[in-house]
């Protein structure tokens, strides 16, 4: 694909920035025009890597003066393909913008620049007694920025809700290179359209966000974590409503299937965590009980056939373990084999006919292929992974999921859900929007992008074609 970054854009972002904002160096271009999605060949044009939100907006101003189309990249963990420049593009990368200011512990607050990794901010208020608390398997390396872009959720979205609702402030950089600074530090600012909104979730199709005023809470005091073998979907479901009536507060609740648990342990050469093998497994962690509360409430699942085997942490250690076998699912699916992946939302309560019709529908097409289910059961987010069968080649698996997954999101839509749950849109989903969103919501999105990116330079192409 051809370079859409002319040499004049070069030449000026040279002469007004440090030396060292723009690169062509191969490497780089490779490393920074793609994310996890392995569907799209990386070919950016040109990488720039700025240091200030000062130096963000003349970058725009000159791609706005040029032409120059950009796709604004983080810690690039996205899979939906938002990060990939595939055509040419400049990418924008907040890598360098890193600075976390000092936490506001009278406000609860921390002001941060998007290239700042998830995991460093937490480390950052951690000595405050304070979190951000966006958690995800990919912490270590997702930047705040994206996370914002793509309104992440994550595995303690059913305590704490997605990242819009950590989000007091932003810095933003619209096309045309102008600085929008929404909101501030401010809990309570009833002053019309809250612009914040605008921003995130969108992807950079409107602006790049460069800094955040992020909302934080206390770090939990105590914190449990067991792991529970059930028979199946059902079972998983019926565990979740007992859950919500325990005695704690339920900070996480994730579910994946023997697949999914066989990938992991053949990629990380693992033992299984129970001796009988079992089809559906269940992460549970909670708050504010204490330890003999929880073994009686554990021995009443089994009493009543709630569980077949479980396990409670006894120390940190173990915990984390445990965790592992659910945040390690991704990187193991990807490690031992091609999955194409589906991240869906449905209504809690529609779940399991969902999943019904799902597992009639890849029997009765598909008897061929491996399906590794797993996600956070506590939000309705379903992790949907086609394993590539070994004697399929690459193009023909690609293009026969694409074939499915048309009936895989009518399913979607006939119960009421959504297409993507927290990854976004990007390019591998836009063609499949309709599904979700409404012609009438369609044509909304149309009016914002065209308002704020006439020209349609900001990442081009995701979410809407235009």
């Amino acid at each position: 694909m051809p370079s859409q970054v002319p040499e004049a854009f070069l030449a000026r972002a040279r002469e007004l920035l440090p030396a060292d904002t723009i690169t062509l160096d191969p490497a780089e271009l490779t490393e920074y025009g793609r994310d996890w999605t392995k569907v799209y060949a990386p070919a950016p044009g040109a990488v720039a890597f700025p240091r200030t939100t000062a130096e963000v907006s003349t970058l725009m101003r000159l791609a706005t003066e040029l032409h120059v189309p950009v796709v604004p990249s983080g810690g690039r963990t996205g899979l939906a393909g938002g990060a990939v420049a595939a055509r040419g593009e400049l990418v924008l990368s907040l890598a360098r913008m890193r600075r976390m200011d000092a936490v506001d512990t009278l406000g609860a607050a921390v002001r941060v620049q998007a290239g700042a990794v998830t995991q460093a901010v937490h480390q950052h208020c951690e000595p405050h007694g304070l979190t951000w608390p966006v958690d995800f398997a990919s912490k270590g390396s997702s930047h705040v920025g994206g996370n914002i872009a793509t309104n992440a959720g994550g595995v303690k979205v059913i305590r704490y809700g997605l990242t819009r609702n950590w989000v007091l402030g932003l810095e933003v950089v619209l096309a045309n290179g102008d600085i929008l600074d929404l909101n501030g530090s401010l809990e309570k600012n009833n002053t019309g359209v809250d612009l914040r909104q605008l921003f995130i979730g969108s992807e950079g199709t409107l602006g790049i966000v460069t800094e955040a005023t992020l909302k934080l809470t206390r770090i939990p005091e105590k914190l449990d974590v067991f792991l529970f073998a059930v028979k199946n979907l059902a079972a998983v479901i019926a565990l979740f409503r007992e859950t919500r009536q325990g005695p704690f507060t339920v900070s996480a609740y994730e579910f994946f299937t023997d697949a999914c648990l066989a990938r992991l342990l053949r990629h990380r050469k693992a033992r299984a965590p129970f001796d009988a093998p079992s089809s559906h497994y269940v992460l549970l962690e909670v708050e504010s009980a204490d330890i003999q509360t929880l073994e009686m409430w554990t021995a009443s699942l089994f009493e009543r056939g709630l569980v077949d085997d479980g396990v409670l942490a006894q120390h940190s250690t173990q915990a984390a373990e445990l965790w592992t076998l659910r945040e390690g699912i991704s990187e193991s699916l990807s490690a031992t084999g091609l999955p194409h992946k589906n991240d869906i939302a449905l209504p809690i309560a529609n779940l399991e006919a969902f999943t019904s019709e799902l597992g009639g529908f890849f029997a009765s097409r598909y008897p061929d292929w491996e399906i590794c289910l797993f996600g956070h059961i506590g939000d309705g987010n379903l992790h949907v992974n086609v394993m590539k069968p070994d004697a399929l080649d690459k193009e023909t698996f690609l293009k026969r999921t694409k074939e499915a997954d048309h009936e895989i999101f009518a399913l979607v839509k006939k119960h009421a859900g959504s297409i993507s749950a927290e990854h976004g849109i990007g390019l591998l989903k836009r063609d499949y929007l309709s599904y979700s969103r409404t012609p009438s919501e369609l044509s909304v999105l149309r009016t914002l992008k065209r308002a704020l990116d006439p020209a349609n330079i900001m990442n081009p192409g995701k979410i809407l074609e235009i």
